[in-house]
């Protein structure tokens, strides 16, 4: 796996059970997976000499980010490697004017777009769409970075020309009224197999993804499975082999197309947890070629809650906060990524199974502040000494 984030760090543990060994290909040792994962080799995944060394030992690569050149994956396939997903698919991961302009063909919704080389570009696309309008980076950008809502002429004055002399490639869409977002997480291997797992609901702050719903509440069984549909369509069109997430946008119209990710993804880490075969065994089992898991919710309720670094870092150690923790919600199933905390970096998260929607966010909520802030948002205190008893949630039996 190129990359040593927090997805390899979770691969890792599937390879395990699956008794694979997984080879990392990280920037330093301090990266989450290397912490945990012995098979790792340095070097940046721009180094085309790192690719291949790194590359002649596996027998197969696949990645935990979409930022590897498009030139060199195609160079490892000349050499000879097998490369899951392909170039040709991952491209349209890693390039938003590529993925529009290919989904737009296909048929799919996707918001109204174009290309932009200057102001001028943006200022016409407004004029023709209405504002405010939503400019991205083709490339790079995650987590809200890479994006730039403009207002009117004198925004696109004010952010345009340091982009534009900076050589950023972008583009220029619609912004989407929509009701919510969904995330619609499939798989598909070499043999052609797909799976699907439930629709879920994401809720983002400030462009960062802080909740996942499992199922997605309040979604029709139409819907849900027009959107898993949707999901291995594209999935298909595009040869896809491994896990593909697709971001949508529920509108009165219908689901269009947001972003797409061809790997496991923010969107799916529930499914540890939540479901019967998780995303990155699913992933494994997809570039390897085996038979694909079953990916039913294993509760009828599953959240997910990111845990997001605190604007001062707590006192309180993490090993200390997750003996709180654990003492309060002993059914919390927590993921921590190794990763030095600053203040909205994801550094790991909790996931709650149950039946009641309500109560399972709330406490997934309450956890992964807590992990973040060593301080319990409804007052609850460790010893039994509630400053707010009435919102507080404790510990029976």
């Amino acid at each position: 796996m190129v990359g040593g984030g927090q997805l390899a760090r979770m691969t890792q543990q599937a390879a395990v059970a699956l008794g694979q060994s997984l080879h990392v290909l990280a920037i330093g040792p301090d990266e989450p997976a290397p912490l945990v994962t012995p098979n790792v080799s340095i070097g940046h995944h721009t180094d085309l000499a790192a690719l291949r060394a790194f590359a002649a030992g596996c027998d197969v690569v696949t990645f935990d980010h979409e930022h590897v050149p498009t030139e060199h994956l195609r160079a490892l396939v000349a050499d000879g490697v097998l490369v899951h997903p392909g170039p040709d698919a991952l491209l349209h991961a890693q390039d938003k004017l590529v993925m529009r302009e290919r989904l737009a063909a296909l048929g799919i919704a996707v918001p109204p777009f174009a290309p932009v080389t200057d102001g001028a570009d943006v200022v016409a696309f407004g004029a023709e769409h209405g504002w405010p309008v939503v400019v991205k980076a083709t490339r790079g950008g995650y987590d809200g970075r890479g994006v730039w809502l403009l207002d009117d002429e004198t925004a696109v004055a004010e952010v345009l020309p340091a982009l534009v002399e900076a050589g950023t490639s972008l583009l220029v869409e619609q912004r989407v009224v929509m009701r919510r977002e969904l995330a619609a997480l499939v798989a598909r291997s070499p043999f052609g197999q797909g799976a699907s797992w439930p629709v879920v609901q994401t809720v983002q702050v400030d462009g960062i993804c802080v909740e996942v719903l499992a199922p997605a509440p309040e979604l029709s069984t139409e819907d849900a499975a027009a959107a898993q549909e949707l999901a291995l369509h594209i999935a298909r069109s595009l040869g896809v082999v491994g896990v593909l997430a697709v971001e949508l946008f529920d509108t009165d119209a219908g689901l269009v197309v947001n972003e797409l990710a061809m790997r496991p993804h923010n969107s799916g880490h529930w499914t540890i947890d939540g479901a019967t075969t998780s995303q990155f065994e699913q992933h494994l089992r997809a570039v390897l070629d085996y038979p694909l898991g079953a990916t039913d919710a294993l509760a009828p309720v599953v959240v997910m809650a990111n845990v997001l670094g605190a604007a001062e870092l707590p006192a309180m150690g993490v090993d200390e906060r997750l003996h709180h923790l654990f003492a309060r919600f002993r059914d919390a199933r927590v993921q921590h990524y190794g990763k030095t905390e600053r203040p909205g970096r994801k550094i790991g998260h909790v996931t709650m199974l149950g039946d009641d929607l309500a109560t399972v966010r709330e406490r997934a909520s309450l956890a992964a502040h807590f992990l973040a802030s060593a301080t319990w948002r409804d007052g609850y205190d460790p010893h039994g000494r509630n400053s707010n008893s009435q919102n507080s949630i404790g510990v029976t039996g």
